[in-house]
Parts: C-alpha cells; structure tokens; sequence
C-alpha cells in the first residue's frame, strides 16, 4: 500500500482513535479478543483498522485463516503508537497536576487478595482520597507482582500494592505488613495423615505448586529441595491445585486458615515448612509532579502511624 512522497499530514483525534483501537487489537491479540476489551464489535474494529491504514498508507497486519499477525510496518506503528499516548497521557497528568484542584486520574495496581485484606486498609484508603479529591479518577487492576513492577516502571500504573521478593532500582518502597507463608496439602492428600516429623522428611516427594518468580533466600531455602511440578501465581488457583488433592504448596496464614478450620486442607510440617512474605507499596522514584499520587501516599502514612519494620 505504501507508496512513493506520500505525506501523513496532521494527526487529529480520529486518528488517535483509530491507533487506540489498533493498540488494543495487536494487546489482545486479535479482532475477536479485542471486541471484549474495547466494547463494539467486529466489523466496526475491522472498519477502524482499514480506515487507519487507507489513511497511514500501510498495511499494518494480517488476518485470516491463519491468525492475526503484524507486518513490519505493523510493529513499527504499534511501537510508535505506545510512545505517542505515553507520552500523551504524561501531558495531560503533567497540566493535570498543575492546576489548583485536583483532577486527572490515579492508576492502581494490586496483587491478588490485597485490597479486601485488612491489614492494607485499602477500602478506608480509598474512601478518605476520594473524599479529599473526588474529582480524580480511580482506576484499579490485579495483576501479578512482576507485572505490578514494570507497569510501575513503565508509567502504566501510579501505585502498586504487592508481595515483595526483592527490590527494585527506580521503585520506592513503603512496607505495610507481613504474611507468614505455610506449606499445605488437601485433607486427603498422604501427607495429611501423617506427623509432622514424617511431613517434614516426605513432603519433598510430592508434587508441589508455586508462585513461578525468583523468590528470596527465605524461599529459596524452603522450596530448593521440593518437587516443583506447577507454576500458579494466583492464590485462588494454587488453592484450588491443593484442594484437588494433588498438589502441596504455600499459602499466606490468614489465606489458608478459614480452609483448614472446614476441614479442607490442613499445614504440613508447621513448625519446618513456613517463611515470611512482606507485603508493600510502590511507586515509581519520579521528580516529575503527581497530585493524585502524592495525595494517596500521604494519606496511606497517615493511616499505617506505626508502620512495621520490613522482614528482608
């Protein structure tokens, strides 16, 4: 499609538009995903794409029988088009945060289970900033901790909340509390009948579960020996592969108790299979000015007075 001096010319709305939705396409992997994602249908994605094209002079990707694909042109676009509302989204927080109120939006990441634990004060969180800056949109998301990191990283999210392994040049760091980790099996599992003693010196035999990152050394020294056959981040899920029986993993204290009190899954080797997992807030270390941001981390220091000492 693309021919010799052709000029783009000006880029306007409807063109941010139509790259807003070829962004989502090529994130979703394909016209059929995208249509969740972005909330109309197929035919008016396909009409978006071809008109971005007609008007790019390029054929940005393929799609047919044999799946959705990127041309070269394509990856180049869709690489240019991520630097293009980075850095239209940092524009507006930057007038944003220059003006007197406080307006824009305040992105926020967390791990799994965090914000309906008490411990994180999340809901009081949000109440007293939206309180305070009702103005300011919240948008939230739950991902795992190394995506938390890099959409911190990457200026995709504002906060993260998270279970931390290690830490990170470019984050700043706010310990708020932390779990202790114990080893569990399901109620029928072999391990469940047995005493501790017999637990601690089987339990590598069996096939385990864990969370698929690099963890610290207090992890690193629990799991070394251990039959690790599964990889499940999510605590939902890890739970699920110990209930069904097969699988023994860790699951934080406050996670796993209601289980073991209906007499789902019970500890193995309590007192030689167990470490502590803090959990934490991260932002990105910036001098560029965020008012949403700054207000949420004055008011999370505010409400955790007494924070605890982080445990690594």
């Amino acid at each position: 499609m693309s021919a010799k001096n052709y000029s783009l010319g000006q880029v306007g709305d409807y063109e941010i538009k139509q790259l807003k939705v070829f962004k989502s396409v090529v994130d979703c992997g394909g016209f059929s995903a995208a249509e969740t994602a972005l909330n109309i249908g197929r035919s008016t994605i396909s009409l978006h794409i071809s008109n971005l094209e007609s008007r790019l002079n390029l054929v940005l990707c393929k799609r047919g029988r044999s799946g959705f694909s990127l041309t070269e042109e394509g990856v180049v676009i869709y690489q240019m088009t991520e630097n293009l509302l980075d850095s239209l989204d940092a524009f507006r927080t930057t007038v944003n945060n220059l003006n007197a109120s406080l307006t824009g939006k305040l992105r926020i990441a967390l791990s799994d289970k965090v914000s309906l634990d008490p411990r994180s004060h999340f809901p009081e969180l949000i109440q007293r900033f939206s309180n305070e800056a009702p103005e300011v949109s919240i948008t939230t998301n739950v991902a795992s901790m190394s995506n938390i990191e890099r959409m911190i990283l990457n200026d995709e999210a504002d906060i993260g909340f998270i279970p931390y392994h290690r830490k990170l040049e470019g984050l700043e760091y706010i310990h708020l509390y932390s779990d202790v980790c114990y080893l569990y099996c399901g109620s029928e599992h072999l391990l469940a009948g047995m005493s501790e003693q017999e637990q601690d010196s089987t339990a590598d035999l069996y096939p385990a579960t864990h969370a698929g990152l690099k963890p610290h050394e207090a992890i690193s020294n629990q799991i070394a020996r251990m039959n690790m056959t599964a990889v499940s981040y999510f605590y939902d899920s890890r739970l699920a592969l110990i209930l069904s029986g097969k699988y023994i993993g860790f699951l934080p204290e406050l996670y796993g108790q209601p289980y073991v009190e209906q007499g789902k899954i019970v500890k193995v080797a309590e007192k030689h299979r167990s470490y502590t997992l803090g959990v934490a807030v991260i932002c990105k270390k910036s001098s560029q000015p965020n008012k949403p941001q700054e207000l949420f981390l004055n008011l999370l220091t505010q409400t955790f007075q007494e924070l605890s000492a982080a445990p690594y």
